[in-house]
């Protein structure tokens, strides 16, 4: 399964979307999440949906790597799902035993959580997808260069670099945990069955070499800043200026006008 997580992977195209200013896919994303949960009905989420799927279409990403990411998540919507079917008791009485009972309320709330957290996985993993590492780094520097002001400048880009590094990394330490379970299993390892206290266990093989492995790319990543005289953000100037352009305020006129339309339908319905 880990194989088949893809967040945090670059996929280089040419497409509008990832034309557009990092800043402004940023800053999109923060707008689009909000909206999935300010959405309060099937109408207002299906119009964020929409959305999403036209920029999914604009991003010319295949769509078998949203799949893999949305199979990685495939045992949480199910429990969340789950969840849901017992929360809500709305609505007409479809099946009732014990003390649980499922309902059409419990029904449409279980496959609307569900649609939010495909849409949170869809939307998170198109920005990794169509932005680079570098691009992240300035562009969350840049968005909270205001903080600057209040005395956090270093902080400021130590952040951005922090989070930049860690995404940069999930493709690294997914693969490195697959080679070791492969390698444990070679050597008779049984990592899938037995009773859960045992499968823990057997994590315990896989867990170890992983921290050491993941202590070592750190230690040698700092060393490799250091011999390029990496001193933070003090003085440092960027190669590739970030600029708006018009496809950039095409794209923040489109979401506008579909979160001022989620707006309307939320009061209207």
């Amino acid at each position: 399964m880990l194989k088949d997580i893809t967040f945090g992977q670059y996929f280089e195209s040419n497409s509008f979307i990832h034309k557009l200013d990092p800043r402004t896919k940023m800053l999109l994303l923060i707008a689009v999440i909000v909206f999935i949960f300010v959405s309060q009905n099937a109408v207002a989420l299906s119009l964020v949906a929409l959305l999403i799927f036209v920029s999914m279409i604009l991003s010319k990403v295949p769509l078998k790597m949203y799949l893999k990411n949305l199979k990685a998540i495939l045992p949480i919507i199910i429990f969340t799902m789950i969840i849901n079917l017992f929360y809500n008791a709305s609505g007409d009485v479809i099946l009732s035993f014990w003390k649980l009972t499922i309902t059409t309320g419990s029904i449409y709330r279980a496959l609307y959580m569900a649609a939010r957290i495909l849409l949170l996985i869809i939307a998170s993993a198109e920005l990794t997808y169509t932005t680079t590492p570098n691009d992240l780094t300035d562009a969350i520097e840049k968005l909270l260069s205001p903080l600057k002001f209040i005395g956090l400048k270093n902080a400021v880009h130590t952040l951005a670099m922090m989070m930049t590094i860690a995404l940069r990394f999930i493709p690294t330490l997914i693969e490195e945990t697959q080679k070791i379970m492969n390698a444990q299993k070679a050597r008779g390892a049984d990592l899938e069955n037995g009773k859960l206290i045992e499968r823990i266990k057997a994590l315990i093989p896989i867990l170890i070499p992983l921290l050491i492995s993941s202590v070592r790319r750190a230690y040698e990543l700092a060393e490799a800043m250091e011999c390029r005289c990496y001193n933070g953000g003090e003085g440092r100037q960027r190669m590739k200026q970030l600029k708006y352009k018009s496809n950039d305020f095409t794209a923040f006129a489109t979401v506008t006008i579909v979160c001022s339309a989620v707006v309307a339908i939320n009061i209207i319905l």
